[in-house]
């Protein structure tokens, strides 16, 4: 089976054109507090000249309350809500029921977070796990120990969900990772070059990522 890509932060116009134009199948959109912020109203108007081609859209939040991720949803078409905080199992129990979204939990690397995963079993639709990294809940570009990867991919499968693996994964990197067989890989700063999306970084990640779908074209 092909590694699902993720490519997250799309913070312009010119960002959402070359992730529309990427073999990524999910983009992603930050609404939370992050240099990659966007407004729901300026990604509507971006969307509205940019085909998707079938990518799937990503809105990330963190410890938002229920109402503003509806508000969001209601103004973009989302796919998927990534709840990147603290949010509890009865959050994302919530967050389903008011919008009909499939929700993904991210799992942060730490001791415990095997059995915080298994929390959410029947309730998260999906799986990010991401570095752990005091005073962030993400985009730093610092990666986890992959050896950990396999224990998670279980724990996702015997849920029968996706599990996509984030933190400091690169164009030079991402073949280590790539050993583990990870269903998916969610990367954000290791596509860009001086804070914008890099169609070079995107195509050498694809070459790596997505070599087998085209080897058999």
């Amino acid at each position: 089976m092909s590694v699902l890509l993720k490519y997250c932060g799309h913070r312009s116009l010119s960002d959402l054109q070359k992730g529309a134009k990427s073999q990524a199948d999910y983009l992603g959109f930050i609404f939370a507090e992050s240099k990659r912020k966007v407004d729901a109203q300026q990604v509507k108007t971006w969307l509205e000249t940019v085909p998707l081609g079938g990518k799937k859209l990503v809105g990330v939040f963190v410890n938002e309350p229920l109402e503003r991720m509806c508000d969001v949803a209601r103004i973009v078409p989302l796919s998927v809500i990534q709840c990147h905080g603290d949010e509890s199992v009865e959050q994302v129990a919530k967050m389903k029921e008011a919008t009909g979204i499939s929700v993904w939990k991210t799992i942060h690397h730490e001791e415990g977070a095997l059995e915080r995963m298994r929390q959410y079993a029947r309730f998260a639709d999906g799986y990010v796990i991401d570095s752990r990294v005091r005073g962030a809940y993400g985009g730093t570009g610092v990666s986890f120990d992959w050896e950990s990867v396999p224990f998670y991919l279980e724990e996702a499968s015997r849920q029968g969900v996706l599990c996509f693996i984030a933190g400091g994964i690169t164009p030079e990197n991402v073949e280590q990772l790539l050993v583990y067989q990870p269903h998916g890989i969610d990367i954000s700063s290791g596509i860009e070059e001086h804070g914008e999306k890099s169609v070079m970084k995107m195509n050498e990640m694809e070459k790596k990522v997505k070599r087998d779908v085209q080897c058999t074209k």
